[in-house]
């Protein structure tokens, strides 16, 4: 079962956060407020978005009205999430249903998408209901995950806990922050990563290694930064650009580039989508890394735009 829970428009703070909500509402760009540092969390809203760890506890107060409410965890790039259910009171036969997902959903789409994932989609789905709680501990790929539920009968709920653990070799990345500077590797493997931001960005590209490698005597020779590397047939490249959601069967590609260069100039895109991303995709035959500057962009970047969705 896929569930489906649309973006919704919260308050903003210092985390540059997605924030989902239900069927009747619309997606927007703005950014939720981190939760305060707290051990236990009661979750009161049907929609929270969290970076926090510790123990949650859900009770459904009155009859929901939704078909299915989010919990959206999140943590630094290099962590993921370790979930695990110490209560389960969701009734069967009321339609009753708790989930743990590895990634986030919106409007139906995934984060990371299907094709970047390493795990098919109905692996990354488990769910549950019934007055047993499961005994395995559910572990992300990535810094971000999702319980999502639908417990319909008042009085019944569940409770889990939240952990950050160490994950040494981060691929795809959700970003929380408005400003930063990351670096996607693909540690020599056949993958493709992804740096993610939920809402308009500008992305510059700070040192390139990616798809060539010429070394003589431990230096590595430098090619300069190569355009349009998917387009000249290479394996291995990355591609700049945004999308309205997380599909990637609606990724614009600003530009796809490759190559050695420690010192890219002019290398910024300015992308007005309700999603930025910046995907590496690798081939396993060389050890790729990109460094790249992220930070939100505001009205005084719309003239600059390399890529504005929805017109």
């Amino acid at each position: 079962l896929v569930w489906w829970i649309p973006l919704v428009a919260v308050a903003v703070s210092v985390a540059a956060l997605p924030h989902l909500q239900t069927n009747q509402m619309r997606k927007t760009r703005a950014i939720p407020v981190r939760e305060k540092r707290s051990v236990e969390h009661i979750v009161e809203d049907c929609v929270m978005v969290t970076s926090e760890e510790g123990h949650f506890y859900y009770k459904t107060t009155v009859a929901p009205d939704t078909p299915a409410c989010g919990i959206f965890l999140i943590t630094d790039p290099d962590k993921i999430v370790e979930v695990y259910f110490d209560y389960l009171d969701v009734p069967c036969n009321t339609g009753g249903l708790v989930s743990f997902v590895d990634g986030w959903e919106m409007n139906g789409q995934f984060f990371p998408s299907v094709e970047d994932h390493p795990k098919p989609l109905a692996q990354r789905f488990h769910e549950f209901c019934g007055s047993q709680q499961p005994k395995q501990v559910f572990l992300s790929t990535q810094n971000a995950a999702l319980i999502q539920y639908h417990v319909p009968k008042r009085g019944r709920g569940f409770s889990f806990h939240v952990k950050y653990i160490s994950n040494p070799t981060p691929c795809n990345i959700l970003i929380e922050g408005t400003s930063d500077v990351y670096t996607l590797r693909n540690y020599g493997k056949h993958v493709n990563c992804s740096l993610t931001a939920v809402y308009p960005a500008q992305v510059r590209v700070l040192q390139l290694g990616v798809g060539m490698s010429f070394s003589n005597r431990n230096m590595e020779m430098e090619t300069g930064t190569i355009h349009r590397c998917d387009k000249r047939g290479m394996s291995d490249f990355v591609q700049l650009g945004g999308s309205e959601g997380l599909d990637l069967s609606t990724y614009s590609v600003v530009d796809s580039i490759c190559g050695v260069d420690s010192l890219p100039e002019r290398i910024v895109e300015t992308i007005f989508c309700g999603v930025t991303t910046v995907r590496m995709v690798s081939s396993g035959e060389f050890d790729n890394a990109v460094t790249v500057q992220l930070r939100q962009a505001g009205e005084e970047d719309i003239n600059s735009a390399s890529l504005i969705c929805g017109l």
